[in-house]
Formats: C-alpha cells, sequence, structure tokens
C-alpha cells in the first residue's frame, strides 16, 4: 500500500472541513476554534490543519490535509503543501469578489502549482454574480488551464468528483513528466 498527500486549500467557509469530513474513513482531525474574524460569517474556523483520509480501489491511501483558509495563515500553507500530490482550492462563489479570492490562493501557491496539478471547486456556484466560466476565463488570462467544477462539498460524490479529477491531472501531468515528486 502506498499513501499519498491531497492538500484542501480555500476561503473559510468554503468547505474543507465539511469536504475532508464528506469522504473521510476516519472521523476527521480538526483544529477549530471560535472564529474572531468579523469579515466571515461563521462561528468557528480552522487554525491548525484538517486531516481524513480515504483509501482507493488499490488499497493506496490518499491523506486529505485541509489548510486554514485565512491569509495570515499562509506559512502553514507552504508547509501543508509540502508533498503534497495536489491541490483542490475550494471557494464561495456567494462571496463578494470570489476571483480576487482565488487570486490569493494561486499566489499563495505559485511556486508550487508548477508541479503540482489543482482543480479548482466552486460552492454556492448558483449565488453571486461569477459564473463558472469567469473563473476559466480568469485563469487563462494568467496562462492557466485548471479544472474548474461546480461543488457541494456537503455531498461525498462532489468531494470524490474533485479528487477524480485532480488524479487525472496527476496522471496526466506524469505522462508528460511535469511531477518529479512521484514514483
Amino acid at each position: 500500500m502506498k499513501e499519498y498527500k491531497i492538500l484542501f486549500s480555500g476561503t473559510p467557509g468554503a468547505g474543507k472541513t465539511t469536504a475532508i469530513g464528506a469522504v473521510s474513513e476516519i472521523p476527521p482531525v480538526v483544529t477549530d476554534v471560535p472564529n474572531t474574524d468579523p469579515g466571515y460569517a461563521k462561528a468557528y474556523t480552522t487554525v491548525g490543519l484538517d486531516y481524513g483520509q480515504l483509501t482507493l480501489d488499490t488499497g493506496d491511501c490518499l491523506r486529505l490535509f485541509g489548510t486554514p483558509g485565512q491569509a495570515r495563515f499562509d506559512f502553514l500553507w507552504r508547509i501543508l503543501g509540502r508533498n503534497a500530490l495536489g491541490l483542490i482550492i475550494l471557494l464561495d462563489n456567494s462571496r463578494p469578489n470570489p476571483l480576487a479570492d482565488l487570486e490569493i490562493y494561486i499566489n499563495g501557491f505559485g511556486e508550487a502549482l508548477r508541479s503540482m496539478p489543482c482543480v479548482i471547486g466552486v460552492g454556492r456556484h448558483d449565488q453571486g454574480n461569477t459564473a463558472l466560466d469567469d473563473y476559466g476565463l480568469w485563469l487563462m488570462e494568467r496562462n492557466m488551464i485548471l479544472p474548474v467544477l461546480p461543488v457541494d462539498v456537503r455531498r461525498r460524490a462532489d468531494v470524490v468528483l474533485l479528487i477524480d479529477v485532480l488524479l487525472a491531472e496527476l496522471e496526466f501531468h506524469i505522462r508528460k513528466g511535469e511531477c518529479s515528486h512521484v514514483e
């Protein structure tokens, strides 16, 4: 059995903790504390990490790590991102400017994204003024082509789809010789 690490990041309230809990075979480890940031309307927020795991049909194990969402914890993004096979960025489309939110994570993981596959999951995609196509256009303007999918992080099938697409991206990168940290 091999073990692989996948990282979930994104805005506070986008559903990182919920997504990991939706697919984890173990009770997820969470480091939530009462939220004191008035910019985010939620009772609790992650300050360390979330952790869960998922076994693939091959018997290999995916270790699922969630980062804190606030940019002030970006040092943890880099620590948790070490040796990750891929990144899933979760966004909340109902926020005032989700494309600006996306920019924070694209910049925060900028160097890692040169060799690490990434998938964007957009929650509450039917709310707000940003269409799913707008995310793709924003990425293309920055010479990035990443899958962008609508997601309800409460639904196991939606989170599994994000992981499946990420693994397909990983396979593509391996075949092109762009992933040096995978056996």
